[in-house]
Formats: structure tokens, sequence, C-alpha cells
């Protein structure tokens, strides 16, 4: 084992270490066997305690599952004093009472004390084994400036679906012996993946290249549970070997491009593995099916319990196929068996439980998590939305975007283009996101604040439908409700014109006689279509002329920043929505990113984005022109987030 020497460097790859500044307990340091050993990947939250201390076997129980296996608990940090060697000896004790819950190897350990008093200066103490006595100040830490490129360059994905279906005899006249079944029915599964018999299919998942490996057969007899991860040897991607079982991943990894410092984890070189039962082997005799009748000496109850197992996990490109599938892919379809087994447990004869393994990738955490819903509950059921917000709490994420519900996993079963292409509503063939790649503001030294998440292009003429003219602040609202249906905050369909006036008309807002009508609409009525579909609030800015917007510019951009939805820009009979601001605070001199539903053409993103459809305004161009009108009053829209997870 290495020891730490006056060159050791942590290397930080989280774009946030301190997830709760100025709050008791500890964040869990996560790394990865793959990396140098002071490599910080990720860190989670310590959410369980029992009388002021962790709870560190329900702690253990909820990082087996939302870990992927090839990342694991290298350290702890904590808020602290000047005491700060001392807050750091307490945080590598615990960091490794949690660690002999959930992995066999003793290693070096972190110990990370954060400035209680918001400066945010971290000190990094370091513990080379269990029996070491002295701590080591590390003073060289290094914060990646590509992190996601770091870890994807050097690793890919392994994924393994397998559904179980098990029967579970137990007499009527004695239920309690159902659970000695179910628990011995599970055992039998967990001793069967290490079973000669089994053979393990890893092959690459994406289809989408013309040139796709061969797949690679490893048996279970080929199988090595005992070599630990540190010891194994890594290989190159051109590694030569007879044996297929020393092939490396890299083999079956095809060349992911990394142009952008964004590389999302649907993009990542990702290995399939398949488990089969080989149970003739190689025999050359022939020989016939044999079913054993054994019969039940009382009345017997048949319970099928249902298993979808679903394991991620992450492995260096250079370990061999073999070690993936031993170290890391059954070690994941055990531990996920047994957490369902838990779950199902204490209600097996009572209830059906509906059990399903959810992957997601949330912003702000470089690798994928996962999740187990029970979807016998709906999302919006106060069982469900507790378990988010722990994992909300737990992972640093805001409580007001539903990063974790089932619409946001990840779909990591398409081909490679299909992933690339991104989420595409179902039935919609609307542009998306239009101001991507649009041409600069040409605001000199100013600060760009956009619109966070997707939306579509509602204008005018869309469906067949003649709404020129009066519709615009329709469309508008049209936009802004597909962005809350693309971030997951509703399942409603965007509403037709006509389901926008019968909303105004069943909450008193206007006569039976509007519905049908080419009444024009604006902000107020807008907030109340939000409020009574999506039960969103909005603030409303008023400006009386459009001389004034740009002293509003610093809101907007704060609006931007912190609600990040679109905006509703009316005045007179007109309406826009607004995308973005680029403000120069020193200069005063701005930009609106308009998005302007008074086109009447065909959905062509070029034809949009040269005939200035969307777009940035200047307040004042070079001309001495104004975008907005002088004599006109405006009325900003602006939607804010609902707080829900």
């Amino acid at each position: 084992m290495e020891s730490v020497t006056e060159n050791t460097s942590v290397r930080v790859l989280c774009p946030k270490l301190v997830l709760h500044k100025n709050e008791p307990g500890f964040q869990w340091l996560i790394g990865s066997p793959f990396f140098p050993p002071l490599t910080i990947v990720s860190t989670l939250r310590c959410i369980h305690t029992v009388s002021s201390s962790s709870d560190y076997l329900k702690e253990s129980e909820d990082l087996r599952t939302l870990l992927p296996k090839g990342f694991d608990v290298i350290g702890a940090l904590v808020i602290g004093n000047s005491e700060s060697e001392k807050n750091a000896r307490m945080a590598i004790d615990a960091a490794r009472r949690l660690r002999k819950l959930l992995f066999d190897e003793n290693r070096e350990m972190i110990g990370a004390v954060a400035d209680i008093n918001n400066t945010g200066n971290i000190q990094f103490f370091v513990s080379v084994s269990e029996n070491s006595t002295s701590l080591e100040l590390v003073t060289s830490v290094v914060y990646e400036d590509h992190p996601e490129k770091y870890v994807w360059e050097k690793g890919c994905l392994l994924r393994c679906e397998l559904p179980i279906k098990f029967p579970v005899y137990f007499p009527l006249n004695n239920p309690s012996d159902a659970e000695k079944m179910y628990l011995r029915a599970t055992e039998a599964v967990v001793a069967k993946f290490k079973d000669p018999q089994v053979v393990y299919m890893a092959e690459t998942l994406s289809k989408a290249s013309a040139e796709v490996p061969q797949p690679v057969i490893i048996r279970g007899a080929e199988l090595d549970f005992h070599t630990s991860l540190s010891n194994i040897k890594l290989l190159g991607k051109d590694a030569q070997d007879s044996d297929s079982k020393f092939l490396p991943c890299a083999r079956l990894c095809l060349k992911s491009k990394f142009d952008s410092p964004v590389f999302p984890v649907e993009n990542a070189d990702t290995i399939q593995v398949s488990v089969l039962l080989n149970s003739s082997e190689k025999s050359l005799n022939s020989t016939a099916p044999v079913a054993e009748y054994i019969p039940a000496l009382e009345e017997t109850r048949l319970l099928v319990v249902n298993f979808k197992l679903e394991v991620l996990c992450y492995a260096s490109k250079e370990i061999p196929v073999m070690y993936a599938v031993s170290k890391l892919i059954i070690p994941g379809l055990v531990d996920q068996l047994n957490s369902m087994k838990n779950a199902i447990l204490p209600n097996l004869l009572t209830e059906h439980c509906q059990l399903c393994p959810y992957h997601f990738n949330p912003p702000g955490v470089l690798h994928p998590i996962t999740v187990i819903y029970e979807l016998s509950y709906g999302e919006t059921e106060m069982k469900q939305v507790e378990i988010r917000k722990s994992l909300h709490l737990r992972l640093g994420l805001p409580s007001d975007r539903p990063l974790l519900r089932i619409a946001n996993a990840l779909d990591l079963s398409t081909t490679e283009d299909s992933a690339r292409s991104g989420p595409i509503r179902k039935g919609s063939a609307l542009l998306k996101d239009v101001h991507i790649g649009i041409p600069t503001s040409g605001v000199q030294g100013g600060v760009v604040s956009l619109i966070q998440g997707s939306y579509e292009y509602y204008h005018y003429l869309q469906d067949g439908f003649n709404d020129s003219g009066w519709g615009c602040a329709y469309r508008s609202l049209q936009t802004i409700i597909s962005w809350f249906r693309l971030q997951h905050y509703t399942f409603i369909d965007v509403p037709s014109h006509r389901e926008i006036q019968q909303s105004l008309v069943e909450i008193g807002d206007k006569d039976p006689s509007f519905i049908g009508s080419r009444e024009w609409i604006g902000a107020i009525e807008l907030s109340f279509v939000l409020d009574k579909l999506l039960g969103v609030s909005c603030k409303v800015i008023n400006v009386t002329s459009g001389a004034e917007l740009p002293e509003r510019c610093r809101e907007l951009a704060l609006h931007f920043e912190n609600q990040g939805t679109p905006i509703m820009i009316g005045g007179g009979v007109l309406a826009y929505t607004l995308l973005g601001v680029d403000y120069n605070e020193a200069s005063g001199d701005c930009a609106f990113l308009i998005l302007d539903p008074h086109y009447t053409g065909n959905d062509d993103l070029k034809k949009i984005v040269n005939g200035g459809w969307c777009g940035w305004k200047k307040a004042v161009d070079s001309k001495g022109r104004s975008f907005f009108l002088h004599d006109k009053f405006y009325n900003l829209l602006c939607p804010q987030r609902p707080n829900m997870v």
C-alpha cells in the first residue's frame, strides 16, 4: 500500500465539495479503486443518525444501493473550527466504520475539514492505514478542470438486467414457513450467480457502429472472487491473449468523443452483461428432460415473487472483463437482490411489492446513482415524495426540481445515436431549444443569464390553427407549459387555445362566450392558467415603457439564475417569450434573448434563426433603435418553480 509522501496530492473532481454549509454531520467522500488513491469523485451527505451520532448500518444499506460498484467510500468531510486535526481524525474514524460495513479492503482515508466560518477553506488530512496513529496534512490539492472527461475517458459502464421469478410453496396452516422458504429461495439464487454452469456474456451495448466487437463469454468456472481490485493487473486496449477472459473491457468499448467538457453519462461506453445458464454444457450424449415430482403432504399455497434486477457498475477500460464480472457485476446483483428481499420480507404475504431500480445522473454528480422505487405507490404520494426528499438532501440537490422522478431516469438500453439525440416528447415534432447555437448578442463584457432546461417553440399557425394577429400570448403560454412538461413538473398535454379559454371560464375570469373567440389575453390571464393547470405561481413585473426594461435587467438575470423559467413579455397586443438576458452592469448595456411567437412559417430552424425570430435584441442598437417601444406599457410574467421533488 502506498504511503503519503511530500508529493502526494488530493485530486478533487466533484464541482461542489461542501453540500450544506454550517450544518453538523458528515459528508462521505467517494472515490474509485480505478483512480489514484486520493481522488474525490463525489460527496454524499450522512442523513441517518441515532442519538446525534451516525447510524452506520442504515448508511451502509443506503449506499450499497445508491453507489454503483466501482465507486467506494474513501473518507469523510466535516464542518469544523480551528481544531482541524481533531475533526479530521473524527471524520476518518467515521469513514472507516462505514467502510467496514461496505468493503473488505483497508486503505488510506481522507479526513477533510471545511472552515465553519464560511471562508471556503478546506484542509485535507490522510490516514495511511487503520493502525496508523498519525495524520498527514496534504497541502497539494488539484481541482480538475474537466472532471467528466477524466471519469469517462478512463472508464466505462457495465449494465446487467436480470428479471427473476421464483415460486415459494408453504403450508396453508403454517404461514410463518413462507418466510423461511422465501429466504431459502433467495439464497439459492445468490448461489446460482457463482455456479460453474452459469455463463456471462459481455457485449457492446451500442449497435450504431459498423465495427461492433465480438461478445466475450465468461463461464462460471472461470470467475475469480478472491483477487482484490487493487491487485488486478490492468491491461491496454490492444492487449492480446488467447484466453478471452483476460481481454480488457476496452476491447468492447467504442471510441467515445470528448469534444465538449460536458459529457452526459448516456454517451459513455457501455457494456451489456447477460446472464445465461448452460445446464447441458458440452455433453455429447443426448438426454431427455427430467421432471421431478414431489407431492405436498398438506394443503399448500403458492406465492410467486418477482424481482427485476438492473445494476450499473463503473470499471476501468483496462480491467479484464472476467474481473469486471467477478468483482463488480455479481456483487452488484447480490446486493440489489438482498436489498429488494429485505424490502419485501415484512409484508411478504399481505402486499405485492413492485420494486424497480432506476438510474439517474443528477446535475453536479459525476457518476450514475441507483434508486429502487416501489411502483405500487404513485410518484406524488407522500411515501415516494419523502424518499425523494431524503435523496435530494443526501446528494445536495435543490428542493424545487424533480430531478429524481422516473421520467428523468437514464435510458441506457437505446443505441448510441438515439441516446445522443436527446429527449423528445412522444407525439411531438416541434422544434426544441432553438436558441442554442445562435450568434452572440454583441454586448461587450456582458454576463449572459439563460433559461435552464428545454422547451418547445410554439408560434402562429401551428397545428393547422390560424391564430395570426391575436394568438401570440397563447403561443407564449404553450412554450412556457412545454418547459414545465419537459422538466417533468407536470405530465399534462400542452393545452390548445380552446382549452386555455376553457380554463379561464372555469375559474370565473371569463364569460362562457369567451370560448372559441379570438380575444387577446395577457400576463394576468396567463398567471391564472398556470396556477389552475400546473399549480405554478407567477411574479408579474410592470414597466411603464420599453425604455424602462434595461433597468430591470439585473432582476431578470436573477430570475434566470434562480428560477430558470421562460418569461412572457406582453405589451399592447403583442407578446414575446424571453429566454435570457446579456447584461453589463458597469456600462448598463444589455440585450434580450427573444423567442418570437409571431412567426408563421414552417419549422425550419435555419429560417427561424436567420429571420431573427429567435435571437438577441439590443435595448438600443447601433442606429439608436429600440426593440421595445417607449410608449408601450409592458408586463413581464415570471413563472416560479414549484417547491417539489
